[in-house]
């Protein structure tokens, strides 16, 4: 990793083991932010590429991680992931509407951490499985057009498919929900995938999201 990083957290174990397994990974860590105040002026002090923030921060004027993220949207190529040990839609919703560029919650493993922080980097979206779905369902739900060329491509089961996958759902899960054995969600997937041309369900993910499909 070559991406300049800022953690912002107020526990100091969450900073540390963080700090350690990027570090481990050749992540340029620059500094840490504790509070809000603090946050705010080593964002635009050093002008990151991206900073990890929690949600729930002490200090300012009580808005915490979405906050920060507000205050900051004048720092040029800036980018925030949420990492957070919540995972409730209010959270979510909150800190996404101020700015960040995506939501991880603090059980995701380190190499899923860098990979969510590279794509955030790259301006892409990034969130843990299911929080997808707040976010669809807070930013606008609305059902494409029938018309739509490329929806029109997939068979009624493809487009089931398709839609949990979107909004973060693991294979096994689909899978429980439409009562389809994983093997079949994985034909289904790459089905999806090879007729609108994508190459991995992250690009799924963002296809799904500008055309407003749940």
């Amino acid at each position: 990793m070559t991406i300049s990083l800022v953690i912002i957290d107020d526990h100091h174990m969450v900073r540390a083991g963080v700090r350690a397994e990027l570090e481990a990974m050749g992540a340029d860590l620059r500094i840490l932010g504790e509070d809000v105040p603090g946050a705010i002026a080593a964002v635009h002090a050093l002008k990151p590429d991206v900073a990890l923030l929690d949600v729930h921060l002490p200090g300012g004027n009580g808005g915490g991680g979405a906050e920060v993220a507000s205050a900051c949207q004048d720092v040029e190529g800036l980018r925030f992931l949420a990492l957070s040990v919540s995972d409730s839609a209010e959270d979510v919703v909150s800190v996404i509407r101020a700015g960040a560029r995506g939501y991880v919650t603090k059980s995701i493993s380190p190499s899923d951490l860098v990979e969510a922080i590279n794509r955030v980097a790259g301006g892409d979206a990034a969130f843990s499985p299911r929080l997808a779905g707040f976010v669809l369902d807070a930013f606008g739900t609305g059902e494409v057009s029938t018309t739509d060329s490329e929806l029109d491509l997939l068979s009624a089961r493809e487009q089931e498919v398709m839609r949990l996958i979107a909004r973060g759902y693991t294979y096994k899960e689909v899978a429980h929900d439409l009562f389809i054995s994983i093997k079949t969600v994985e034909t289904h997937v790459s089905a999806v995938l090879r007729k609108l041309q994508l190459s991995n369900r992250h690009e799924l993910t963002r296809w799904a999201m500008q055309r407003h499909i749940v």
